[in-house]
């Protein structure tokens, strides 16, 4: 069974929706998110339609969304999601294994603000969650970068290669750091900038590449052929 709460405006706890259809586990999930200070679940979902529903009503701030649902797949639900008016600030952490590659890239495509292992221990789970709902990747770029890489070694058929429009020669610049797996602080030091005029850089880059967040612009980044796919998984 599933269920949810009632929405409120505004609260400085990050709400979470659950989307997974094994009770045990959304049972545990719910006990750890609710016994966490600074988080709290307002929704259950059991299925992917469901998902996308509870979302659009209760708009939280992060869905965290398994991979494998009934009815509609977490990718399936993750667009609808994120492409939804209703879901603009509405960010997706995705459940999944490391030997689904195929299905990170593919969510992190379709709007996820980024992905998480299921082995994950609980204090991994409760960071990511707070990383995703201040609007940040979930794991390091190196990691989202390896696993982008893996993907694209491994595809048939070629990615979409990424205009990147009106981008100055130095948001291009940033934006293959990025893609590279650097932070904002190596960024500054590689550039000889502030930190604060990197975050501007990124701002922008956000807006004009019209990406959710900093996952999405390593995709870009890859996309663009500003970052090569590495011969080994460094």
């Amino acid at each position: 069974m599933t269920g949810d709460a009632v929405p409120h405006e505004s609260s400085p706890t990050i709400r979470v929706l659950l989307a997974e259809d094994q009770v045990l586990v959304r049972d545990s999930l719910k006990v750890l998110i609710d016994t966490t200070p600074g988080l709290a679940t307002v929704g259950e979902a059991g299925t992917g339609a469901e998902a996308v529903r509870l979302a659009r009503r209760l708009r939280p701030d992060v869905v965290l969304m398994d991979i494998r649902m009934p009815d509609m797949d977490g990718i399936e639900a993750t667009s609808r999601i994120c492409a939804h008016p209703d879901g603009a600030d509405v960010r997706v952490l995705v459940l999944t294994t490391f030997d689904l590659n195929e299905y990170v890239y593919g969510a992190l495509r379709a709007g996820a603000s980024g992905f998480l292992v299921k082995n994950a221990t609980a204090e991994e789970l409760l960071a990511a969650i707070r990383v995703v709902a201040a609007g940040e990747a979930l794991l390091a770029p190196s990691v989202t970068r390896r696993l982008i890489a893996d993907f694209l070694r491994g595809s048939r058929s070629t990615p979409a290669v990424r205009d990147l429009g009106n981008t100055t020669q130095r948001e291009r610049e940033v934006l293959t750091l990025i893609g590279s797996g650097l932070s904002n602080t190596e960024i500054a030091e590689h550039l000889h900038l502030t930190v604060g005029t990197v975050k501007t850089h990124v701002g922008r880059l956000l807006s004009k590449l019209h990406a959710r967040d900093r996952a999405h612009l390593v995709i870009a980044a890859y996309e663009a052929g500003l970052v090569t796919v590495p011969d080994d998984h460094q």
